[in-house]
């Protein structure tokens, strides 16, 4: 009888060490949203899609356009910040920071590398993505991140995210958070090492 319940508890254990992978880790985060499939064109003018850059990579996306005169450029400055905190925490490895760009008529290729440059991207791990048609991009935002992406009526500005996506390897939305004033970079940082 002993060695019966020896068994039964050494099946837990292992059932319960079984159960702490990826995807019980990814449980815990407070969205759970699968992401669609994106075809697009980065900064070098390469065909690539999200499902590519998110393979065996945490994804940190963020929605931006390059004539944006509000929140854009503290978004991308804090987002490369973001990157070299990564970077000293050791994880660039594991990470890939992608700018959706929500304005592809105006954001080519090299308007968006002259943008990231501006900003000193580091292209190791972070890609800048255009190509689609408005509608592409503005229904791939509304349902894959739960977001708005819109042309503001009369101007050339757009409303969107101002927040800063954190995606599985699974390809599933896990959480956002603040990207314009005081992001949370250590929550960010922490939010990864979870998932690795």
């Amino acid at each position: 009888m002993k060695r019966l319940w020896l068994v039964v508890l050494a099946g837990l254990f292992a059932a319960s060490l079984a159960g702490c992978g990826k995807g019980n880790v990814e449980e815990s985060f407070p969205m759970s949203v699968e992401i669609g499939e994106l075809e697009a064109v980065n900064q070098n003018g390469d065909t690539v899609k999200l499902s590519e850059l998110n393979e065996d990579k945490i994804v940190i996306a963020d929605f931006i356009f390059t004539n944006c005169d509000t929140v854009c450029l503290p978004m991308t400055a804090n987002m490369a910040k973001l990157q070299n905190k990564i970077k000293e925490a050791g994880l660039q490895d594991d990470v890939q920071f992608v700018s959706i760009s929500i304005d592809p008529e105006e954001d080519t290729p090299e308007t968006l590398t002259e943008y990231s440059k501006r900003h000193s991207a580091d292209y190791s791990n972070w890609t800048f993505l255009t190509g689609y048609t408005r509608d592409e991009i503005e229904s791939f935002a509304n349902v894959s991140f739960k977001t708005p992406a819109a042309k503001v009526e009369g101007s050339n500005q757009f409303v969107h995210a101002t927040s800063f996506f954190l995606v599985g390897e699974s390809g599933t939305l896990l959480n956002k958070y603040e990207g314009v004033s005081d992001p949370p970079f250590e929550e960010m940082i922490k939010d990864i090492e979870k998932l690795n």
